[in-house]
């Protein structure tokens, strides 16, 4: 896979690669989204808002995990429902929790394991995963057991094992949750020379700077919705006034 430029260099696209139109979601008596309406052309998206506001679902249905009780979810022109076996060779994701995403105990075995799946040989995959740790500065982690990897080192992994399959979308689910301030940085840095989409759900609000586009979800509807210079500084001011609140009400405190 080629390097490119930060996203703040790219050109941006000039189609759109995913649009969900009248979607909506339950899960058991909650509407996670109802009528939900996007259309997603950028190179670099980011999606922000509190916990359960519906980050993680939209990611989900954008790869097939989860699939719309109503509406239609497109992505690079698959339908997620109809092509839903196509997808994972065009959408990459990657879980919060390493966790959740690793399954093998060997680093080549996990970042191979995807084009094997798609069919390609063995000793082929395992020769392209190689060359893959190497272009992204990790040459000789192959034989590496995951187990012996720090959290940093095994998202990236996570992240390598999704871009192996070449996809043209990444998905990000709270990539750097678990990571120190450096290595959030330096992983940052690194998704930014990618030559794919990006779709990335994080509280970190301050990586978003260099992104062409931030969504705000707010109970399952977009709050907001444009530039990050724009639309960051408006969920800050809405999270600082709730926490306000939230802070006077626990001490017994009215607000004027």
């Amino acid at each position: 896979m080629s390097e490119m430029p930060a996203a703040a260099d790219m050109r941006p696209a000039t189609a759109p690669f995913a649009r969900l139109a009248g979607v909506e979601v339950t899960r058991g008596a909650r509407t996670v989204f109802s009528n939900l309406n996007l259309t997603l052309t950028e190179r670099r998206i980011g999606l922000v808002g509190d916990n359960g506001s519906g980050k993680s679902t939209l990611l989900r249905l954008l790869n097939g995990l989860i699939l719309p009780d109503a509406g239609t979810v497109t992505v690079e022109g698959l339908d997620t429902r109809r092509d839903r076996r196509k997808l994972p060779a065009t959408v990459g994701f990657v879980f919060q929790n390493v966790d959740h995403q690793i399954i093998f105990p060997s680093v080549r075995e996990e970042i191979a394991f995807g084009p094997i799946q798609q069919g390609t040989p063995k000793a082929e995959a395992n020769a392209a995963a190689d060359r893959l740790l190497a272009r992204h500065g990790c040459a000789g982690w192959g034989d590496r057991a995951v187990s012996d990897l720090s959290e940093g080192q095994k998202q990236l992994v996570c992240i390598l094992s999704a871009l192996a399959a070449g996809p043209s979308v990444l998905l990000l689910d709270e990539p750097f949750s678990s990571l120190d301030l450096t290595t959030r940085l330096t992983l940052a840095s690194r998704l930014g020379a990618l030559d794919v989409t990006l779709v990335m759900a994080s509280h970190d609000v301050d990586l978003f700077a260099g992104f062409d586009r931030v969504i705000w979800l707010k109970g399952g509807e977009v709050a907001a919705d444009g530039a990050p210079d724009e639309i960051v500084p408006l969920y800050e001011a809405d999270a600082r006034a709730r926490a306000e609140i939230a802070v006077a009400r626990s001490l017994g405190r009215t607000l004027p």
